[in-house]
């Protein structure tokens, strides 16, 4: 017993340095990779640049992309936030843990079944359906974040409800989840040369201009000098110009959207257990309906002849259920805890 006990002293006294060398050995790791796999030329200006090609690893013959990548360290950072706030607010972590694993499973399950569903004709699933499987499987890509939202808050209520958690408190660590993992997933877009704007202007020199007056580093005005003829068109190509770095407008709102959550519930004594879920709703759907009508790979979908762009329509949804249930919940005071007041009774024992 004692020597159990010394030694989950020791791991106690190192934990944080093993994290920091574990963590550090990653982000070598991943710039290493970057490096490696780059590709230079000029543009049609003469500027030089650099690209870094989207596969990460091959093994075996299969590719494994920066997307993958960017996809995995979104989620893995979004469980250790989740669990360092379930600790807070006294939610078990073991059942945590048990949701977290099949929340993912289901989560990309409802992105790809949103895209297909929004891209039936378009993406070929209604001559070859089997391409919902085999597409994916065959690196053909084609996730929706809509339907990974909806998914798993579908999950996350009858989780709950199954195991008897307070589903506000569950919320009030998914939804920021949420942020983190778009945060994070949307680089993916980066290395993929995807999920971007239009050109930013009619001549190269003009968008080129235009991202050198943002405080961007040159890597990520390089990467997008695209072509969307062809991911791999060579860099001096006709068909290249800069796009519109939506995937950095949209990690970027999230972003300030996540500081929003962290900072308010912690000094705002009015910040209700739960409130993250609605905030998420507004937030997002307000960045995304502005950021949506740059990209030029927009899913559609007709209303009584009328083409909209579904991401938009969503957006507008998702601000207004968003509004009117804050609203309500103010007004009938539903779970009226605040999270500060829900911490504080979890650090003095108390129940909640």
């Amino acid at each position: 017993m004692k020597t159990e006990s010394k030694f989950a002293t020791l791991m106690n006294k190192n934990w944080k340095w093993l994290k920091f060398v574990v963590i550090a050995l990653v982000v070598a790791l991943l710039v290493w990779r970057a490096i490696s796999g780059i590709r230079t030329g000029q543009d049609s200006l003469g500027n030089d640049i650099t690209l870094v090609d989207r596969v990460f690893l091959n093994v075996f013959g299969r590719n494994i992309y920066w997307y993958a990548i960017c996809i995995l360290i979104g989620i893995m950072t979004a469980y250790f936030y989740g669990m360092a706030i379930a600790k807070k607010l006294g939610v078990n972590q073991n059942d945590l843990f048990d949701g977290f694993i099949w929340g993912v499973l289901i989560g990309v399950l409802g992105a790809r079944l949103y895209y297909v569903i929004f891209s039936w004709n378009e993406g070929g699933f209604a001559a070859d359906p089997l391409r919902i499987i085999t597409g994916f499987i065959n690196e053909e890509g084609g996730l929706a974040i809509h339907g990974a939202v909806i998914a798993a808050a579908i999950f996350a209520i009858l989780f709950c409800k199954k195991r008897k958690i307070d589903i506000y408190s569950i919320l009030e660590l998914l939804l920021p989840g949420f942020f983190i993992g778009q945060i994070c997933g949307r680089w993916g877009n980066f290395f993929n040369q995807e999920a971007h704007g239009g050109p930013i202007a009619a001549t190269v020199a003009g968008g080129r201009a235009f991202l050198e007056k943002l405080p961007l580093p040159d890597f990520i005005i390089d990467m997008m000098y695209i072509s969307d003829n062809w991911y791999n068109a060579p860099i001096d190509s006709l068909t290249r110009t800069y796009m519109h770095p939506t995937f950095l407008y949209e990690s970027l709102w999230n972003f300030i959207g996540l500081m929003i959550v962290i900072f308010t519930r912690k000094y705002w004594k009015k910040y209700w257990v739960g409130d993250a879920a609605l905030f998420y709703l507004v937030w997002y759907g307000i960045g995304r309906f502005f950021i949506e009508s740059l990209r030029t790979d927009a899913l559609m979908v007709n209303i009584f002849g009328t083409e909209f762009r579904q991401a938009q329509l969503i957006s507008v949804f998702m601000v207004v259920a968003g509004v009117v249930l804050y609203i309500l919940r103010r007004v009938y005071r539903v779970h009226p805890i605040s999270f500060m007041e829900q911490v504080g009774k979890v650090q003095n024992g108390s129940n909640i």
